[in-house]
């Protein structure tokens, strides 16, 4: 016997009955729906959800892109086993979600896409919102999510569903491979009635590997570290996915090597762990650079060595340095020539703990390491406040507004040990890499695969769904807050409660910085008015706050750095949605992570700032290198 059904309820149907199971735990793979409607998909997933929402609960988004920033939040939370479905009309709903499918592709965070489509039957072409491609009219706007997405298909007849569906899962399911999955569904399909075998419907679980290393390359990469004096661990964030930290927390300690952390990574060892020497690379520690510049060996751990994270090719100097590279899939196993061990996380570690047979560093280099990761901290101390939160260099400056430095010390204070900070682009991701002091695997939420602008509170929104019981600060500066501040409002008709910390400073101050260290001069980033020929007037009158209240969260200004204590911790105690709004100086610095990253400098320029950036950034590329 089969179920009548149209596309639209089977799909519904086959989302609700999905599970992933890894180590024993098994759950739902989808929490539920984010959607908005047009008429690409009112009358099909709309009008699906509506009829079957005690299966797969609905949840109405305010922007399409931040739907699916929402999905790729919950599902790092959940460690990529539970994710969220998004739908979105024809058109610009179903582009607007391009921008959320990159940024779950580059993370590799699994998110389902259900874009409506065109109709496959053409019966009155062109349509409303329909993309007129003379070369084919089976193009549509939804061709756009091929090259973000790890798994595309466009359903034209029903039949296809079922295939179209297990694909979608084996993408959505697989550690190496997942990322969006993009079905798009044709409007008039999803309405179109079909006998559906039961089969599709029943309960389905899919388990989730821990593919084990060959022994033959553990063996390997154990020769490598026997052999080693000057080791290093670069923790990414697949020690995270796989919940491997127990397991490098003690193999650190029985080997001695130290830990440093990529942005995935943060939170693979507590920051007072004997063994951790904080953040790597770009935006890193200074003890964790110096520790890279002088390794002879170098041990990645689901790390994809992005530019930060080696500082653009330029922070591994010695000339003998040897990597040996565990990850789940097999392209960055195989970067910078390393010693490839495709495996999960956590079994690697187990095994290569077991080859080494209590190996372990010489003990004046795990003094070194202990030595660095101390003046490191004391660097942090000050630029906190010197435990103080705003009497220290970095602290409020001159009787103007405090630093950002000091904002994050603030939090860093306020927050439990089980509460989780989310950012995602600016000048934020950068200071709380080398400054947030982690004390949870999963307290530390830092987008920074895509650095996606506008994150930050959608992806926050679902970090918090995922985690109910943590508090969730949102970090996000007034140039990501512009982006994308609509969820707040979801975050309120839900009941979802977010802590949100508007760091206002009057433009862009990350690229701010970029602009003055390329010789640019800060050129367009800063918010004035127009005078003449360049926006270097007054201020913008622009009011945040008033803005964050209109959206229907609870506001609190506050001035200097014992003012914003007050107020965030007044927010902690609130049930509802509240937004703290602090000015910082753009121009604070923070601690300098002593290592470079790769922005081409104009070669030639009538400016003098430019020829002497220009000069400096040929010096710097002299020591950037290939490892072959």
């Amino acid at each position: 016997m089969g179920t009548r059904l149209t596309v639209g309820q089977a799909v519904v149907r086959f989302l609700a009955a999905q599970y992933s199971e890894r180590d024993g735990e098994r759950r739902r793979f989808f929490a539920g729906c984010f959607g908005i409607f047009g008429h690409g998909n009112v009358a099909g997933l709309g009008q699906a959800l509506l009829e079957h929402a005690d299966d797969l609960p609905y949840y109405m988004a305010r922007n399409e892109q931040a739907m699916v920033h929402t999905a790729s939040g919950y599902a790092r939370m959940n460690d990529r086993l539970s994710t969220f479905a998004c739908t979105a009309s024809i058109g610009p709903g179903a582009t607007n979600m391009v921008t959320g499918a990159a940024l779950a592709t580059v993370n590799r965070l699994p998110v389902l896409l259900l874009p409506g489509d065109i109709f496959a039957t053409r019966p009155a072409n062109p349509v409303l919102q329909e993309l007129e491609d003379a070369r084919s009219y089976d193009v549509s706007v939804n061709d756009c999510f091929k090259p973000v997405s790890k798994y595309w298909d466009r359903v034209n007849r029903p039949e296809q569903l079922p295939s179209a569906l297990l694909a979608a899962m084996r993408v959505l399911t697989d550690p190496a491979e997942t990322g969006a999955v993009t079905l798009a569904l044709p409007q008039d399909v999803q309405a179109e009635a079909y006998d559906w075998p039961d089969e599709l419907f029943a309960r389905r679980v899919w388990r989730v590997p821990r593919p084990v290393p060959e022994p033959a390359a553990i063996e390997e990469a154990a020769a490598v570290l026997r052999s080693a004096e000057r080791p290093l661990i670069v923790a990414g964030g697949g020690v995270i996915y796989s919940r491997a930290t127990a397991g490098l927390r003690a193999f650190a300690e029985r080997t001695g090597i130290p830990v440093a952390e990529t942005q995935a990574g943060k939170g693979a060892l507590p920051w007072d762990h004997e063994c951790s020497v904080g953040a790597i690379g770009a935006t890193g520690t200074a003890a964790a650079n110096a520790l890279a510049r002088e390794a002879d060996a170098v041990i990645g751990i689901g790390t994809r060595y992005s530019d930060f994270t080696t500082a653009s090719h330029s922070l591994f100097a010695d000339p003998g340095v040897r990597f040996v590279n565990i990850n789940v899939a097999r392209p960055d196993a195989l970067k910078l020539a390393g010693i490839p061990v495709v495996a999960d996380a956590g079994e690697a570690i187990g095994a290569l703990d077991a080859a080494l047979d209590g190996h372990s560093v010489p003990d004046a280099y795990r003094a070194r390491a202990r030595e660095l990761a101390g003046r490191w901290n004391a660097v942090v101390d000050r630029a906190f406040g010197d435990g103080a939160f705003g009497d220290g260099a970095f602290g409020e400056r001159r009787g103007g507004p405090p630093a950002q430095a000091a904002v994050i010390g603030v939090v860093n204070e306020v927050s439990g040990p089980r509460d989780v900070v989310v950012c995602a682009a600016g000048s934020m991701p950068g200071d709380l890499h080398k400054l947030w002091r982690t004390r949870d695997p999963k307290g530390y939420h830092v987008e920074y695969g895509y650095s996606c602008m506008g994150y930050e509170i959608a992806g926050g929104l679902g970090v918090k769904m995922a985690a109910p019981d943590r508090e969730v600060f949102v970090l996000v500066g007034d140039g990501s807050y512009l982006m994308m501040a609509q969820e707040l409002a979801t975050a309120v008709a839900e009941g979802v409660k977010l802590v949100v910390v508007l760091v206002e400073n009057r433009g862009y101050a990350s690229i701010g910085n970029l602009s003055e260290s390329v010789g640019a001069d800060r050129f367009g980033t800063r918010y004035r008015v127009r005078t003449g020929t360049g926006l270097d007037g007054g201020v913008l009158p622009v009011d945040l706050a008033a803005n964050a209240a209109s959206l229907g969260a609870d506001v609190l200004r506050a001035e200097g750095v014992d003012g914003f204590r007050d107020a965030l911790r007044a927010a902690v105690a609130s049930p509802r949605t509240t937004v703290v709004h602090i000015e910082t100086d753009p121009l604070a610095p923070a601690p300098d992570s002593e290592a470079w990253w790769d922005v081409p400098v104009a070669e030639v320029s009538a400016r003098e700032s430019t020829a002497r950036a220009r000069a400096r950034y040929d010096d710097d590329k002299k020591t950037q290198r290939h490892h072959l």
